[in-house]
């Protein structure tokens, strides 16, 4: 499996009563780019928009140069990680993730195969009949993780899955979703409030700001740069 290229061409989006967001921006098929900016800037409303839960009111969404309007998200080349990671309570590791296989549950030999694979790529062997509650942060992140791998889509979508974990599991997921990236040659978008974490495992870095994407540049090109709007005082420097 490879990336899919995404482009974003005028696309216009506004809540009741809120200012409109505008974006225009690409990411190239195999890339891991890190969307930051402030609060209400549209960093998850971007990857709304791509996933399908948001309409836009005008623009377009093109992946590998096909116009997405009008698809559902389920049938979009897309997965996604929330930060609260949307495991259901009720149910085993193994079967949350297998939910990515089947929503029915009915499961071959291979896709077995695949799911214990999964489990052993996110560290989680050995941990397919506990609950979600019997699990730390970072393991159900993990669950989250290999879900989206046995669901095989080109595009990696991640909310700030990993915002309420400490400095250092933080830094074992990011490297996690790195090594994923990298074999898989997904096309990753993470979106992080900490700047830091985007330098450490993104290839591409963009920002967002009051609704637009004011730059999306290689990670080395963008945090080196002095000519992005708004950008050195939100890093503070």
């Amino acid at each position: 499996m490879s990336g899919a290229d995404i482009r974003l061409d005028g696309l216009q989006f506004a809540y009741p009563g809120g200012e409109p967001f505008h974006f225009s921006t690409s990411f190239d098929a195999g890339s891991f780019t890190g969307l930051i900016g402030p609060s209400g800037s549209g960093k998850t409303t971007l990857i709304n928009l791509i996933a399908g839960f948001e309409e836009p009111a005008s623009g377009k969404l093109y992946f590998d140069g096909v116009d997405a309007a009008g698809t559902e998200p389920a049938e979009r080349p897309v997965t996604m990680v929330f930060q609260d990671n949307n495991l259901f309570a009720h149910l085993d590791v193994f079967t949350n993730i297998a939910l990515g296989v089947s929503a029915s549950l009915d499961l071959s030999g291979d896709d077995r195969t695949e799911i214990a694979g999964a489990m052993e790529k996110t560290g989680l062997s050995g941990y397919g009949h506990r609950l979600p509650r019997e699990l730390s942060g970072g393991q159900r992140q993990r669950v989250a993780i290999a879900r989206a791998l046995v669901r095989d889509r080109p595009v990696l979508l991640l909310d700030e899955p990993f915002a309420a974990l400490g400095p250092a599991l933080r830094r074992d997921m990011l490297r996690l979703v790195s090594t994923i990236h990298k074999e898989r040659e997904m096309t990753v978008i993470l979106v992080s409030h900490d700047p830091a974490d985007v330098k450490f495992a993104a290839t591409h870095a963009a920002f967002l700001d009051a609704g637009r994407v004011m730059a999306n540049r290689p990670v080395d090109a963008f945090f080196s740069a002095s000519d992005i709007p708004g950008l050195q005082g939100y890093l503070g420097t």
